[in-house]
């Protein structure tokens, strides 16, 4: 069972207020995370180690993994403090105020353990359950994603003008450069591969870049032009797939489902039907088995 915060911050009524508006949930999410990942990027200077592990042996995290958590957890409550927050290391508080935060705050550890540019901070804000705000920051890529619900995504780069993502103009599957990952247990993996079997003859190439909110991003830019992924949590695609969609992709899964930790599809519309029927053949993508 995920632990509890039981803060007392958590415990007093929400105040009558109305619901803020996404924007401003954004700019704070998007403050938090600049400072989540200046956090992280002092401490990729120094030694960094895995801490310990969590589903397998592969499935591993360190400790600025939780500092980075803990950092959030306390800039969202001291802004924020009626509003609840699940977070990949342990944070899982429901908050009174109809808001609530979902946090990836190393997304990529693996990369980040071995000093590979790819990890990001992913913060998400949902109001009564759907996600209106999203930011991906990743430091090391000097890259940072943003997008609010009906207001487009949008990638900042340094200091210029922030561009608008409208995804790959890629209309044939063939010709498509498709981004996945994989879980992190033998079974699921074995599954996996199976299907990746099936999909590399289908189009051009397959990219791993080994942190998921990322590659819903660069799906959103066009980076690479469809991405898919079994084993998904909610903080692993929160953010990431509301730039996708508001970049104009469609993200769910197999037939007409929404995504979830069986799958998440985000792809063109011209590319994904053809991406999710090539999916739904057996073995299926969004299932560890290998069998019809």
């Amino acid at each position: 069972m995920r632990p509890v915060d039981a803060s007392p911050d958590n415990t007093l009524p929400a105040p009558a207020d109305a619901l803020p508006a996404p924007a401003d949930l954004l700019d704070l999410g998007l403050d938090v995370a600049r400072e989540a990942g200046a956090l992280l990027l002092a401490g990729r200077a120094g030694t960094v180690e895995a801490e310990a592990t969590k589903s397998s042996p592969t499935d591993i995290v360190t400790a600025l993994d939780r500092a980075s958590e803990a950092l959030v957890a306390r800039r969202l409550r001291e802004a924020r403090p009626h509003d609840g927050l699940l977070g990949e290391e342990g944070s899982d508080t429901s908050g009174t105020s109809g808001v609530r935060w979902i946090v990836d705050p190393l997304d990529g550890t693996v990369n980040f353990l071995y000093r590979l540019p790819n990890w990001a901070v992913s913060i998400a804000a949902e109001v009564a359950g759907e996600v209106v705000a999203g930011v991906v920051h990743a430091p090391a890529l000097g890259l940072t994603y943003t997008a609010v619900r009906g207001g487009g995504a949008l990638r900042r780069s340094g200091t210029g003008r922030p561009e608008t993502l409208t995804g790959s103009t890629v209309t044939d599957l063939r010709r498509a450069l498709v981004a996945t990952g994989f879980g992190y247990t033998e079974r699921r993996r074995t599954a996996q591969v199976a299907v990746l079997t099936r999909v590399v003859p289908k189009v051009r190439d397959i990219r791993r870049m080994g942190a998921a909110a990322l590659d819903l991003c660069a799906a959103a830019a066009g980076t690479v032009d469809a991405y898919y992924e079994r084993g998904l949590h909610p903080w692993d695609h929160a953010a990431g797939a509301l730039v996708a969609a508001e970049a104009g992709l469609l993200v769910g899964g197999l037939d007409g489902r929404r995504q979830s930790e069986d799958l998440v599809v985000a792809a063109p519309p011209a590319l994904f039907g053809a991406l999710t029927a090539l999916l739904a053949e057996h073995p299926r993508a969004d299932s560890d088995q290998l069998g019809h």
